[in-house]
């Protein structure tokens, strides 16, 4: 999802004064909410609570900070928050062709327990913190950069990734030097992880994703 950070704002405002889909985001367990998030969400969105530091889409601490200042104009309780993000998982806005985030990552209870664990973290000083430190995860196992990194957007049933947004690679056999390019440069949809993860990392997750797909 490459949604401008100020749309995502203006999200906000609109359901603020009233302009939502009518009805808040139902209460949701948010630990099950931090497990789809970093299964569904993480590697195209900023979340320091999740350890997630995707660039594709909106940045949620920051989209949200505002959010949290107690007596300012554009204060919201976590109930809006809530709603805003379920409202984005259902009908995500459509910006720039071939980029979009599409409509039902999540479907069901899982809205609501995605849209209350990012509502009760979001913004926060200490999710704040947390991106600023580079979130993200520092291991060099292949599996968990993949499922960390990768899952949301690609499907890989090694990895039990079920990701739609990119190609699935259950259907391709790429050779590692292949996946070590795509990884560091990026492409189309995809964002370079140079400079987000390390060299190690790098290769480590192409030698997973070359040794595992096209298995199925």
């Amino acid at each position: 999802m490459r949604l401008p950070l100020a749309a995502l704002l203006a999200a906000v405002a609109l359901l603020g004064a009233g302009c939502g889909t009518g009805g808040v985001a139902a209460g949701g367990n948010t630990q099950s909410g931090k497990s789809l998030f970093v299964a569904k969400c993480a590697s195209c969105h900023t979340l320091g609570a999740a350890g997630a530091n995707g660039k594709v889409g909106p940045n949620l601490d920051e989209a949200f900070a505002a959010m949290r200042a107690p007596g300012s104009d554009t204060h919201f309780e976590d109930s809006t928050i809530r709603q805003v993000v379920a409202d984005q998982i259902k009908f995500p806005a459509q910006r720039d062709e071939g980029v979009n985030m599409p409509a039902n990552l999540v479907m069901g209870k899982a809205v609501d327990d995605v849209a209350a664990y990012v509502a009760s973290v979001a913004g926060t000083t200490s999710s704040l913190a947390a991106a600023a430190s580079g979130g993200g995860t520092t291991s060099t196992h292949g599996k968990t950069i993949f499922t960390s990194s990768c899952a949301s957007c690609h499907t890989l049933a090694a990895a039990g990734a079920s990701g739609t947004v990119g190609p699935n690679l259950d259907q391709l056999k790429p050779a590692f030097a292949r996946v070590q390019r795509q990884v560091i440069n990026g492409g189309a949809i995809m964002p370079a992880f140079k400079g987000k993860l390390t060299a190690a990392q790098i290769a480590a997750v192409a030698k997973y994703v070359a040794s595992h797909a096209g298995k199925k």
